[in-house]
């Protein structure tokens, strides 16, 4: 299952969610550039309670897609 996530400035961040044997999977990307798709993070959800993303792993898909716009900025 994928879906966008959101909070993210209109940026196109989308997860797709993988369940196997009792255990849950997490990849996140964008496609907001053209040319390539760009992985954000992929891990493994451990916490039991809810469904939301955990705010380290938030944290961290934010840091990351930060970097990659700023890259792609400087590197015109």
């Amino acid at each position: 299952m994928a879906k966008t996530l959101k909070g993210f400035g209109g940026t196109a961040v989308i997860e797709i969610r993988e369940s196997d044997a009792g255990n849950a999977y997490r990849a996140v990307y964008t496609v907001r550039y053209a040319n390539a798709v760009y992985v954000l993070h992929a891990f493994q959800k451990k916490s039991k309670s809810g469904i939301a993303t955990p705010k380290a792993d938030v944290a961290l898909i934010e840091k990351r897609l930060k970097d990659l716009i700023r890259d792609k900025e400087t590197s015109r």
